[in-house]
This record gives C-alpha cells, structure tokens and sequence, in this order.
C-alpha cells in the first residue's frame, strides 16, 4: 500500500459512523451483511447508511457483492491488512518479527543515562594559605 492510498483508506474511517459499519463487517467475517441488516444493528437512517457505504467502498475497505437484487457487504481484509503493514512497516527498526506483544516486548531496552547531579563529581580542593 502507497501513501495515498493509505490516506484515502484512513479518512473512510475517520468519522463515526462508517467506523461503527467496519466493525460491524469485521465481526461477521466473510458472510458480510445486507445494508438492512447493518441499518437494524447500527440504528443508522437507510439514505444515511447507503452514503456511507458507498464512502468506504471508494475508500477500498469493503466490498459490496452483487446478489441477485441484494448487495451484500463483506470488509476487505486484505485493504485492512495493507494498511496494518504500511501502518507498521518500520515498527522497531524494521524487524519483520516485531509486534506488540510479541518480539517487542523482549527487545532489551536501553538503560538510561545517569543524571550530572547524580555522578560523583570530586570537590575542587582548597589551597592552603
């Protein structure tokens, strides 16, 4: 995934709603929903609903299947996963293996550096005299 694409992918999420309707078509997986039912779980107006649904279709992050007279709704995973991994790409220098939870947590992590007040600092002496 490029950066404009990452943006279009982002601004489809950045509002409420259509936030509510990705969630919503995560959670049913591959089956997908009509837009009667996505209006009955989410208490979302019919004309509100289908313009939202045509702003994430723009945006790459769901897909509408064609049914007969129906349309079903089903999230694009795979626009998802790309935009995790454009999201991520140089998560912890670049290690492929590095995600939260996992390798990350056992990366050591640098001491910090000890305070001027801290260190023993010799007094200058005093001459005699």
């Amino acid at each position: 995934m490029d950066t404009k694409a990452a943006l279009k992918a982002l601004a489809g999420l950045a509002q409420e709603s259509r936030l509510a309707i990705v969630r919503n078509l995560v959670e049913r997986g591959a089956i997908g929903a009509y837009a009667g039912q996505l209006a009955e779980d989410l208490q979302c107006a019919p004309a509100t609903l289908s313009f939202h649904l045509k702003e994430l279709s723009h945006a790459g992050l769901i897909e509408a299947q064609h049914e007969g007279r129906h349309i079903r709704y089903v999230a694009s995973f795979q626009v998802m996963n790309g935009l995790i991994e454009y999201l991520t790409h140089n998560c912890c220098g670049g290690r492929a293996d590095c995600f939260p939870g996992s390798a990350c947590e056992s990366i050591p992590k640098p001491k910090p550096k000890r305070a001027a007040a801290a260190r023993k600092v010799a007094a200058p002496r005093r001459r005699a005299g």
